[in-house]
């Protein structure tokens, strides 16, 4: 290992697979684990697999259990953070009321932490990714939902029952007949409108009022499942209407963040996941992020607006893991 102090151990724990690391002192990667959730057989075996994909990880970074100074675990929400304790995880339904924590560091014999997988990404970018020259930074990860985390200062904000930086239910439409969440039943959420299936019902209602002239269209009568990433294909093939979905969403991410800026002030906004439009490097990347950008231009005081940056985030899949990683060490001084 580069640094004298001693590696840590991140684990985050996602529907499909749990993904673990071995992360030095300083923020960076040295090995890597994944193994599949199979959260349908229950806790137990969720402990198992934690346990083998930090195996993994130790493996590949030639280090031993021992050497680890602290491990930090991210899962999704709802939790209890103050008791370490899943609440109702959509994502992992058949681990309710599960005191998670006190299991991973009964089963490593390691002071453990517990951060929403939100928060964990955020505080990775925080600390070794895009934002690791910012005191502060909001990051979005833009998927199936819209997650959000905010750092400040090194302060994972949290809130006091852990459900701080729950941004992507700020409210962006207030009509009675915003569209509705089909999870929580909120309407006019900004993940109702910007999260994948936000994004899939909006474009089948404009295919609907379209005249036919958009190639997505002959596509779906193809056979071809109408996903955010055939829309983001139409878009950078120069279809009008996969256009107008992808700034219109932008625009609307837009409206959402300027409300969290005028919350928090920022240095930085980061924006990471799946529903990026193609991210950085790509036509459709930027045209989304410059949207993103205008709107916030647009609607944001100047003066928080003039020093703000909103870029793209650059860990990519392993930011929740060395955020996690980053949370242990942050707690307890590793």
């Amino acid at each position: 290992m580069s640094s004298t102090a001693p590696p840590l151990l991140g684990i985050d724990v996602g529907g499909t697979n749990i993904k673990a690391a071995v992360v030095d002192a300083g923020g960076v990667l040295r090995g890597r684990g994944s193994v599949p959730t199979e959260q349908e057989l229950g806790p137990a075996a969720g402990l198992d697999r934690i346990e083998a994909s930090a195996t993994q990880a130790l493996t590949d970074a030639g280090v031993s259990l021992s050497e680890i100074a602290a491990v930090g675990l991210a899962t999704p929400g709802p939790m209890d953070l103050k008791l370490g304790k899943l609440l109702c995880p959509s994502n992992l339904p058949g681990w309710r009321n599960w005191a998670i924590r006190e299991a991973v560091e009964a089963r490593f014999s390691k002071p453990t932490t517990l951060q929403n997988d939100a928060n964990a990404a955020a505080y990775g970018e925080y600390w070794s990714g895009a934002g690791r020259d910012a005191d502060s930074l909001v990051l979005w990860t833009l998927g199936t939902g819209i997650g959000c985390g905010i750092i400040l200062r090194d302060a994972v904000i949290e809130g006091e029952h852990s459900h701080g930086s729950e941004c992507g239910h700020i409210i962006v439409d207030s009509r009675p007949d915003a569209r509705e969440h089909p999870g929580t039943g909120m309407r006019g959420t900004l993940e109702a409108y910007c999260g994948a299936r936000g994004v899939i019902a909006r474009t089948r209602d404009a295919l609907a009022a379209d005249p036919g002239t958009s190639r997505l269209h002959e596509q779906i009568a193809q056979g071809e499942k109408l996903t955010p990433k055939l829309v983001c294909e139409a878009a950078a093939a120069g279809d009008d209407l996969a256009t107008e979905i992808l700034t219109e969403t932008a625009r609307l991410l837009g409206v959402g963040t300027v409300s969290v800026l005028h919350t928090i002030d920022p240095d930085c906004v980061l924006l990471a996941g799946a529903m990026t439009f193609g991210g950085p490097g790509t036509t459709t990347g930027d045209l989304f992020l410059k949207r993103i950008r205008e709107e916030v231009q647009q609607r944001a005081f100047p003066t928080v607006a003039e020093h703000l940056d909103i870029s793209f985030a650059s860990l990519g899949a392993d930011a929740g893991v060395v955020g996690a990683a980053g949370c242990a060490r942050r707690a307890f001084s590793a």
